[in-house]
């Protein structure tokens, strides 16, 4: 018998990912006409970013899947025993819950400017109010937490290794789009720079 928690955290990952890549993607798609889906495979740093995404979200998504279903397989994973406790479980939790909210308000507040990715053929509004007033990468800060958030709850290397490669390429990601940014706004996004930190 696999437990509610179990089944719940799977329901959860699966909304993070819809939030965060698809349903916000689709709503803007069918609303302007922009494929939002900016990130495509090449030979360069923008294709190697690609490719750690895609590799972060499969082990993501492994990693929950044997931790749900996979009985003695989820040992595959080498869990972190010393790590697995109730009150690293419930900040986990109560982390992944917080960042999915944080991530969903900071999309809201990018209306049309949304992208997954650098999108050099469609203009975009700087967005500089809301959450933005805080952080320069809401989004990026809320998937990391989230990561975080999945860890403490399944300690694993396999969930180690997301949280690794997810802050490390994202550190590479928002440093492209900062050359991409001050290259599209100028002095507006230097200033924007100057009162706003990168992360808070």
């Amino acid at each position: 018998m696999i437990s509610f928690h179990k089944y719940y955290l799977l329901g959860f990952v699966i909304l993070i990912f819809l939030i965060v890549f698809v349903i916000r993607s689709v709503l803007l798609w069918k609303r302007t006409g922009i494929n939002p889906w900016a990130l495509k495979d090449s030979n360069d740093a923008k294709g190697f970013i690609a490719t750690i995404f895609k590799i972060v979200a499969v082990v993501a998504f492994v990693s929950v899947i044997l931790y749900v279903f996979g009985g003695t397989w989820y040992e595959y994973l080498l869990p972190i025993w010393y790590l697995e406790n109730r009150f690293l479980q419930i900040s986990g939790w109560i982390i992944m819950h917080l960042a999915l909210i944080w991530i969903f308000i900071a999309q809201l507040q990018m209306k049309n400017s949304w992208r997954i990715g650098i999108d050099e053929k469609n203009k975009t509004e700087l967005i500089t109010s809301g959450l933005f007033q805080f952080s320069r990468n809401p989004i990026f800060l809320g998937v990391i937490l989230s990561n975080l958030g999945l860890f403490l709850i399944i300690p694993n290397v396999g969930t180690l290794l997301v949280l690794v490669l997810s802050y490390f390429s994202i550190q590479i990601q928002i440093r492209l789009e900062e050359a991409f940014l001050l290259k599209q706004f100028g002095d507006n996004y230097t200033n924007y720079c100057t009162r706003v930190r990168r992360w808070f």
